[in-house]
């Protein structure tokens, strides 16, 4: 006896992301179906049909999870077999901005990682607060007191409050926090510390000794935002 399965795929736009779809003509150059969507009449093909993978428009979800943990962007375009510009693309779109889980925290523990963008010459270092398994707030730039006074002024935007910081014996640290009760020593930085260590693990333009690192700025600050969001949440 033949068997016969059907499946079911439920369509959506993905301009509206609307599922009120109608068939329309077939497509003259392959003969794919072509659909049509009643609520902002834009023409598609949908993704069973699509051949090349770089046209899913579930490549941005498929990446998400393999930039979030360590793999680079020539890996990606290995694994998914499309080129590296659609990653390029697909990384560009990506929006992640984790937000803390409290308001309120007993110590933040701040401390600084370094990384590249555009060359091996051009270093620039990531400070951030970091409280028992989340990364609370982060600020990009140099080595200074500049940018740990940002970080301070970013926590204080997210209104988040804190009893006292932990940070080691770094100069531009505690004038940053002046104002309030600072400790300082590597007994009370232990978290963080295990933090960076967890980063260098997860991020590949942040593994050490390696030759990868972002060409632009802004794909150096997306490669570690989605890190922050899978440490904190488990998922991106």
């Amino acid at each position: 006896n033949l068997c016969v399965m059907k499946i079911r795929i439920t369509l959506r736009c993905p301009r509206c992301q609307h599922d009120n779809i109608v068939k329309n003509d077939r497509e003259s150059y392959s003969d794919k179906q072509n659909y049509l969507s009643k609520h902002c009449a834009r023409p598609f093909i949908g993704d069973q049909n699509v051949d090349y993978p770089g046209c899913h428009r579930s490549l941005g979800q498929r990446v998400k999870p393999m930039f979030g943990r360590g793999m680079g962007i020539g890996h990606i375009a290995a694994v998914e077999r499309i080129s590296i510009g659609h990653v390029l693309s697909s990384w560009s779109e990506l929006k992640v901005a984790p937000q803390p889980k409290q308001s309120r925290y007993d110590t933040l523990e701040v401390d600084e990682f370094w990384g590249y963008v555009g060359e091996k010459a051009n270093k620039v270092w990531l400070i951030y607060a970091y409280h028992r398994g989340e990364i609370v707030a982060w600020v990009f730039g140099e080595r200074n007191y500049k940018t740990a006074r940002q970080l301070r002024e970013k926590i204080n935007t997210l209104k988040v409050s804190y009893e006292s910081i932990a940070i080691h014996d770094w100069k531009s640290l505690k004038p940053a926090f002046q104002d309030h009760k600072c400790r300082t020593g590597k007994e009370f930085t232990k978290g963080i510390e295990g933090n960076d260590c967890r980063l260098t693990h997860s991020i590949r333009r942040a593994f050490r000794g390696s030759r990868d690192f972002s060409k632009k700025p802004r794909n150096h600050i997306i490669a570690f935002e989605l890190a922050f969001f899978y440490i904190n949440f488990g998922f991106v």
